[in-house]
C-alpha cells in the first residue's frame, strides 16, 4: 500500500509512523498517510515563524496567482478528488463532487477577494489640529496560523482554512483530521505546484494527542479550529491570549409557517437533516410545525425521508451514506433509543447497520432529550408543533447552540423579524438552516463558536488594522 507523504514547508516528506484510512462503508483500508516526527514538527512551526515576514510582504499577484492555481487545478481533477472524499470519509459521490466544487469556489473567491485587499484611507482634516494630514490604514496578519479542519468536508472545511492566510500573506499550519488526512494532503500537493516561498505551508498529520503541543506554540498566534463544542472552547481556554476563531456544533433548527409552500419545505428538510449522513453543523435537526399546517406537513416530510436513496456511497444514485464509523452510528443508536424510551416516537427509520443509521424521523421527543438538545451528528430529525411564530422563535432560541436557523415563510415581515430576533449566526429564509454560500460570512453565537468563515470574513479574522498618519499635505 502506498503511503502518502505530508508536506513539511512546502515539500513533500515522511516520517516515523502512518495513520490507515479506512472506508467507513465497508471498512476496507483505502490509503495511508505519513505522520511527521516531533523533530519534523518543529521544523514546520520554525519555518512558518521564520518566513512571515516574507510571507506577508509577497505581492498580490503571486498571493491570487498561487489560489487561482489550486482552484484550476481543483477542478481539472474534480472526479478524482471526489473519489478520495468518498473513500475516506464515506460520504456519497454525490455529496462528494459537491464539495469539490465547492473548494473550487473557495479558492477562486479567495483569489479574487485577494487582488480586492487593498488600503484604506481617511481625511483627519476634520478638526482643525489636524489640517494637513490623512490616515492610510492596511490589514496585517497577525501571524502564522494553525488550521485544525475536521472529517466531515474534509477538502473545503481544510480550503476554508488555507485560502484566506494565503490571501492576507499568512503563513498556515494545517492539522487535518486523523481520520480523513488525504484530502487535505492533496490540497498540500497542489499548493506544492505554486510559487509560494518555503515554509508558507505545512500539512501535518499528527494524532489528536499531539495537537495540544501545536495550539500552545506561541509562534501560532492565531488558531482556527473547525469541529466539537468541548474541543473547541478548551482550545479556546488553553491560549487565552491567541486569536482563535471556533466554527463548532449545531443543531439547526427549520421553522414551518402558514403559507409556505409544504411541499417544498418537506423535500429540503427531508434532504437536508440527511445529506452528508446529517454529519454537518447545519443539518436540519429540529422542525418547529405551526400547528395549523403540521398534521398536512408530517405526512409530507417522512414521504421525503423514506424516499430517500441509501446505501453504497459509490453508486451515483444514492443520497444518504455511512456515518464517518460504526462507533457514531451507535452513538446516534444510543440516543434515539433513549428518546424512544422517554416517550419519543419513531415515524420513520430508526433503526442501524454497522456504520449506517436509517434517515429517521422523530415525534413527541421529550426536551430534555439527547436529541433536542445536544447536536446528534447524524440523519436523525424531531418535528414538533408550535402555536405561532413567538413559540417557534422561542424553542429555536431555547438551543445551547446558534449556527443558523431556516425559516419557510413568504411574510416579509416575519423574515426581517426572524433576522432580529434568534439567535444564530445566520438565518435562511424559505429554506433550510443548511444553505451556505462559501463566499458569505458564516459561523455561530453560543456554543456555536467565535468569528466567521466566508473568505472575507476570515481574511479579516486573520488580520488587524495598521496606521500610518501622513502630515504636511496639501488637501
Amino acid at each position: 500500500m502506498n503511503v502518502t507523504p505530508f508536506w513539511l514547508a512546502g515539500r513533500s516528506a515522511t516520517g516515523a509512523g502512518e495513520l490507515t484510512v479506512t472506508h467507513p462503508y465497508d471498512g476496507r483500508v483505502v490509503g495511508a498517510a505519513a505522520v511527521p516526527t516531533p523533530e519534523q514538527v518543529e521544523e514546520a512551526v520554525a519555518a512558518a515563524h521564520a518566513v512571515r515576514d516574507e510571507a506577508a510582504a509577497l505581492p498580490l499577484h503571486v498571493r491570487a496567482e498561487a489560489l487561482a492555481h489550486v482552484s484550476r487545478r481543483l477542478e481539472e481533477r474534480s472526479e478524482e478528488v471526489a473519489r478520495l472524499i468518498t473513500g475516506e470519509n464515506g460520504k456519497p459521490l454525490l455529496w462528494a463532487r459537491g464539495e469539490v466544487t465547492r473548494a473550487v469556489s473557495t479558492f477562486r473567491f479567495a483569489a479574487e477577494e485577494t487582488r480586492r485587499w487593498s488600503p484604506t484611507t481617511q481625511r483627519l482634516d476634520t478638526d482643525p489640529a489636524a489640517n494637513g494630514r490623512i490616515v492610510y490604514i492596511t490589514r496585517a496578519p497577525k501571524g502564522p496560523v494553525l488550521g485544525i479542519s475536521p472529517f466531515n468536508f474534509p477538502l473545503n472545511l481544510t480550503a476554508h482554512k488555507i485560502a484566506p492566510a494565503i490571501a492576507v500573506g499568512a503563513p498556515i499550519v494545517v492539522k487535518p483530521a486523523p481520520a480523513t488526512p488525504l484530502s487535505a494532503l492533496l490540497l498540500g500537493e497542489l499548493l506544492a505546484e505554486t510559487d509560494l516561498p518555503a515554509g508558507m505551508f505545512s500539512v501535518l498529520p499528527v494524532p489528536n494527542d499531539r495537537a495540544g503541543a501545536l495550539v500552545d506554540d506561541p509562534r501560532l498566534p492565531i488558531v482556527s479550529f473547525t469541529g466539537s463544542v468541548p474541543v473547541g472552547w478548551a482550545i479556546n481556554d488553553q491560549v487565552p491570549r491567541k486569536h482563535v476563531t471556533l466554527e463548532l456544533g449545531g443543531n439547526g433548527a427549520a421553522v414551518v409557517l402558514p403559507g409556505s409552500d409544504l411541499d417544498w419545505a418537506a423535500s429540503r428538510v427531508g434532504l437536508f437533516s440527511n445529506y452528508q449522513a446529517g454529519q454537518s453543523c447545519i443539518a436540519v435537526q429540529r422542525v418547529y410545525v405551526d400547528r395549523t399546517v403540521y398534521d398536512a406537513f408530517v405526512p409530507k416530510l417522512v414521504e421525503s425521508v423514506n424516499g430517500l436513496v441509501t446505501g453504497d456511497p459509490w453508486d451515483d444514485k444514492t443520497q444518504v451514506g455511512p456515518l464517518v464509523s460504526e462507533d457514531a452510528a451507535v452513538r446516534v443508536e444510543t440516543w434515539v433509543d433513549e428518546a424512544v424510551a422517554a416517550g419519543a416516537r419513531v415515524l420513520a427509520g430508526g433503526s442501524r447497520d454497522g456504520a449506517a443509521y436509517a434517515p429517521t424521523v422523530l415525534a413527541d421527543v421529550p426536551a430534555d432529550s439527547k436529541i433536542a438538545q445536544e447536536e446528534v451528528f447524524g440523519p436523525v430529525l424531531m418535528v414538533q408543533p408550535v402555536d405561532g411564530v413567538d413559540e417557534a422563535f422561542e424553542l429555536v432560541n431555547a438551543s445551547k447552540f446558534g449556527l443558523q436557523a431556516g425559516v419557510f415563510t413568504r411574510d416579509l415581515d416575519i423574515a426581517f423579524r426572524a433576522h432580529r430576533e434568534l439567535q444564530v449566526g445566520g438565518v435562511v429564509i424559505g429554506d433550510v438552516p443548511s444553505y451556505r454560500a462559501d463566499q458569505m460570512p458564516y459561523g455561530g453565537v453560543k456554543d456555536s463558536g467565535v468569528g466567521r468563515e466566508g473568505l472575507r470574513s476570515a481574511m479579516a479574522d486573520y488580520t488587524e488594522e495598521k496606521v500610518m498618519v501622513l502630515t504636511g499635505l496639501p488637501l
